[in-house]
């Protein structure tokens, strides 16, 4: 088995243990990485509207 396979199949194990064990918690993981991405595209559009005459 490729080494990246392996390593990706075992990412996949542990998310899916951290959501069974820990709903709430994951939850609160998810929430906070769509709140940072929310963030920097809005800073993203931010600059480049800034740049724009």
């Amino acid at each position: 088995m490729n080494v990246k396979k392996l390593t990706g199949l075992i990412v996949i194990a542990l998310v899916v243990f951290f959501i069974v064990t820990n709903p709430s918690g994951a939850s609160g993981a998810v929430n906070g990485i769509g709140n940072w991405l929310y963030g920097v595209g809005t800073n993203i559009t931010s600059f480049l509207s800034s740049l724009a005459p």
